[in-house]
C-alpha cells in the first residue's frame, strides 16, 4: 500500500443518504478517503457511483449523513461549496468545455475567476498542465477541432490548473472512442503516480488494477465490498462483486 495509509483522510462519508424523489440512491454509504490514496468506484450502472462522487463537491445535495472535504463540514451555503470545490476538480463523462473558448481560455477562466490569479500566472499555469497532459501544443485551438481523447485531456488538464488536493473522475473514458481511451487513461495513470489523490468511476478494470489502492464495489446504492486490487480481482467476497466481474471479464 502506498504512503497513503498512514495520512489522515481528505474526504470522508458518513452515513450518507441520497433520496431521487422515492428512489433511495445512496444508503447510509460511509466511505473515507486518504490523502493521496487512489479509489476506483465499480459496480453495475445504476447502483450509485455517479451520484456519490457528484454529492462529494455539492453537484447533489444528501439528505442524511455527513461529508467532510480536507477538514470543510459540506453544507448548502455557497460559501462552503465554493471552497470545497476549489480544493475538488471533477472531470465529467461529457467534456463540458467552452466551445467559443480556446483550449487556453478553457484552462484560464477559473483560476482568474474564482482564485484570482493574474492572467500571466493563470497562463502560464495553463501551459504546464497542457504540457502535462501531452497536448500543450493544441493551446490556441477551440474544444471542436480536437479529437474527444484530447478534448478530455484539456478537460483533465483544467481541473489540475485549479491545483486542487483532489480529482474525481465520472467515467472519463466512456463516451470516447476505443482508440482514445488509453490516451486518458495514460493521462490518468501519471496524475496517480504523482501522488493525487484520487477518486475514479470507470468501467476499466486494468487501470483499476494498475493504479487503485482500493476497489470500492458498489451496488443498489450501497458499498458491498472495499478491498486492495489484487484481493478484490482474485478474491471478491460479495457475491454480485463476484458476478460483476465475470460479466465484465467475459466482455473483454
Amino acid at each position: 500500500m502506498s504512503q497513503a495509509s498512514s495520512s489522515e483522510a481528505l474526504i470522508t462519508m458518513s452515513g450518507v443518504d441520497k433520496w431521487y424523489g422515492d428512489f433511495h440512491a445512496l444508503k447510509g454509504v460511509d466511505l473515507e478517503v486518504r490523502r493521496g490514496e487512489k479509489i476506483v468506484l465499480c459496480g453495475p450502472s445504476g447502483s450509485g457511483k455517479s451520484t456519490l462522487i457528484r454529492c462529494i463537491n455539492h453537484l447533489e445535495t444528501i439528505q442524511k449523513g455527513r461529508i467532510v472535504v480536507d477538514g470543510i463540514a459540506l453544507d448548502d451555503s455557497a460559501r462552503v461549496v465554493d471552497a470545497v470545490r476549489r480544493e475538488v476538480g471533477m472531470v465529467f463523462q461529457s467534456f463540458n468545455l467552452f466551445p467559443h473558448m480556446t483550449v487556453l481560455e478553457n484552462c484560464t477562466l477559473a483560476p482568474m475567476r474564482v482564485r484570482k490569479v493574474s492572467p500571466a500566472d493563470a497562463k502560464a499555469t495553463a501551459r504546464k498542465y497542457l504540457e502535462k497532459v501531452r497536448i500543450g501544443e493544441q493551446a490556441n485551438k477551440y474544444p471542436a477541432q480536437l479529437s474527444g481523447g484530447q478534448q478530455q485531456r484539456v478537460a483533465i488538464a483544467r481541473a489540475l490548473c485549479m491545483e486542487p488536493k483532489a480529482m474525481l473522475f465520472d467515467e472519463p473514458t466512456s463516451a470516447l472512442d476505443p482508440e482514445m481511451v488509453k490516451e486518458v487513461l495514460d493521462t490518468m495513470i501519471g496524475l496517480a503516480r504523482e501522488g493525487m489523490t484520487m477518486v475514479c468511476v470507470t468501467h476499466e478494470m486494468g487501470f483499476a488494477r494498475q493504479v487503485a489502492d482500493r476497489v470500492v464495489f458498489m451496488a443498489d446504492g450501497e458499498i458491498l465490498e472495499a478491498a486492495e486490487p489484487e484481493t478484490f480481482f482474485k478474491n471478491p467476497q460479495n457475491p454480485r462483486a463476484r458476478t460483476f466481474l465475470g460479466e465484465i471479464l467475459a466482455h473483454h
